[in-house]
């Protein structure tokens, strides 16, 4: 079985005090305990920017910050190359979405992952083989 691949927002739910968003922490906090997950160094700059941006409710140290990332390095994580960036901007061209969210795209397909658990992208859509699973619709 492949590897799923994780985006920013799971792990920005996982440390969420927000009350409203209790249900997501939690789902957030299950996905990380499986194994069979991924991630790229583009979505552990992303945390770690969020999670200790100036005016978030749920701010973390830097310390904390760097600590979590330090802990998600138990997952395989993907760099960013310029082969990354080259299949990022043909992705973006070919389904017409942020670079951003191609990069994710091609990260995960680099990496092997077949899925991509998000809410930024559009869920259930497949990119050539990287399929959308929106892990929080509905929660």
């Amino acid at each position: 079985m492949s590897a799923r691949f994780v985006d920013t927002n799971v792990l920005l739910y996982a440390i969420s005090r927000a009350p409203d968003e209790q249900g997501k922490a939690t789902l957030a906090n299950d996905i990380l305990r499986q194994r069979d997950l991924a991630l790229s160094a583009q979505v552990l700059q992303e945390f770690y920017t969020e999670a200790t941006r100036d005016g978030r409710p749920d701010r973390v140290t830097h310390q904390q910050a760097a600590s979590l990332v330090e802990s998600f390095l138990r997952f395989p994580v993907r760099a960013i190359t310029t082969d990354l960036v080259l299949a990022a901007m043909a992705t973006r061209d070919r389904f017409r979405i942020s670079y951003w969210d191609a990069a994710i795209l091609e990260a995960a397909r680099s990496l092997g992952c077949d899925v991509v658990l998000s809410e930024d992208l559009s869920a259930g859509q497949d990119y050539a083989g990287v399929r959308v699973e929106d892990p929080f619709a509905g929660g």
